[in-house]
Order: structure tokens, then C-alpha cells, then sequence
């Protein structure tokens, strides 16, 4: 991978992170913490629930998480599970590192 394709790669990623804040602000209005209700149990089955689904749809493509997005038909695609994981991933981790600087302080 050259310096550029490195580039465009992070400037991907840099959006992907702007759209997921958006739809956190957006989901957040109407669900608040209801992710972390029960407190760091909720967190982690929210957690397991998403990976559940991607595992159940990559196991059917030999784990091929590629072949599993491209031929995946569900109203709520491989795809989207993976965007919905990442976005609890940024929920628990700001809740964590919150904790941890509150903490020191």
C-alpha cells in the first residue's frame, strides 16, 4: 500500500467516523443511554448481540465477512450490523475512557 492509497483509505475512515457521530446525535435523541441501562452488563450484550448476528451470517459463507456483504439479501444487511457494532464500540468506549478521566481527576 502506497502513501496515497493509505490516504484515501484514512480520509474514508474520517467520514465513516462523522457519519457514525451524526447517527449517534440522531439515535441518541430518541433512545439516550438505553444501551448501558443496566450498566456495563447491557453494554456488553449489546455488544454480543451485534457480533451474534455477524458471526451467524459469516458462518453461512465460510467466514468470508466479503462474500457473507455481498450476497446478503436481509432487510438489515451484514453491513449494517457491522456500522451498528462499531457504533456501540464508540459508545463504550467513550463511556470508558469518561469514567477512567473522572476517575484521575
Amino acid at each position: 500500500m502506497n502513501t496515497q492509497e493509505l490516504d484515501d483509505i484514512i480520509t474514508r475512515i474520517e467520514m465513516l467516523g462523522e457519519e457514525d457521530a451524526n447517527v449517534l446525535r440522531e439515535k441518541g435523541a430518541s433512545y439516550g443511554s438505553s444501551w448501558r441501562k443496566y450498566g456495563g452488563v447491557s453494554a456488553f450484550m449489546n455488544l454480543a448481540r451485534k457480533w451474534d448476528r455477524l458471526i451467524h451470517e459469516a458462518e453461512r459463507h465460510n467466514y468470508d465477512v466479503f462474500v457473507a456483504a455481498e450476497v446478503d439479501m436481509r432487510d438489515e444487511t451484514i453491513l449494517e450490523d457491522i456500522r451498528d457494532l462499531r457504533r456501540y464500540l464508540f459508545l463504550v468506549e467513550e463511556h470508558i475512557t469518561t469514567l477512567a478521566m473522572n476517575k484521575v481527576d
